[in-house]
């Protein structure tokens, strides 16, 4: 990719980062366009779908996750790295307002284009999960696909401007729930706060 059209994606994408920040998944592909002061087309010459746009917005940070997941495994307890992990991950969703709906109709078609990046981080995650089983610290009637539906659960509370307030609490609670050894689910680290 030229120089120049590298720039002017990076560009798109910091536009629509924010705009997706500000307004959640749903912001046409309109206002992205005009915010970046393009058209319309020049915004789907780069990103031909809704689809496209988020996962190239999103790709980093699924790698960034799924590595995050690889390093505890091998740097932190069972529980303490499912935790953190699952505390992150949470507080990632939290950013892009909506994004857990997008991300939990992608794991289930093999077409989307986030589809690869969803699979990949529910595995992360499931790693995770069955360590801590096999280390006798997690509940064993669990797996990747509850936990992935447990962070987007999370993730919503965090989106509810009259459940906000809530949120850091009821994480704690299932967290608990996850654990067979509930001390171990605060893992001195402040949970994300939702937006106000």
């Amino acid at each position: 990719m030229r120089a120049d059209a590298r720039k002017n994606r990076d560009h798109l994408l910091a536009v629509a980062g924010t705009a997706i920040t500000e307004e959640g998944v749903d912001v046409s592909l309109r206002d992205i366009a005009r915010r970046a002061d393009v058209g319309l087309a020049t915004l789907l010459r780069h990103f031909p779908t809704r689809e496209a746009l988020l996962e190239a917005l999103l790709h980093t940070s699924f790698d960034e996750l799924t590595a995050q997941a690889a390093e505890l495994e091998t740097s932190s307890a069972p529980q303490d790295a499912l935790v953190s992990w699952l505390r992150d991950c949470v507080g990632w969703t939290t950013e892009y307002r909506g994004v857990t709906v997008l991300m939990a109709a992608a794991i289930e078609d093999t077409e989307s284009a986030l589809h690869a990046s969803c699979v990949t981080l529910r595995a992360a995650g499931a790693r995770l999960l069955a360590r801590a089983q096999a280390a006798g610290v997690a509940r064993t009637d669990l797996d990747g696909t509850d936990l992935f539906a447990l962070i987007a659960a999370l993730a919503w509370l965090g989106d509810q401007p009259s459940l906000a307030p809530r949120a850091d609490h009821l994480f704690d609670v299932v967290a608990s729930a996850i654990l067979t050894n509930p001390a171990s689910t605060h893992t001195g680290r402040t949970p994300p706060r939702a937006r106000s």
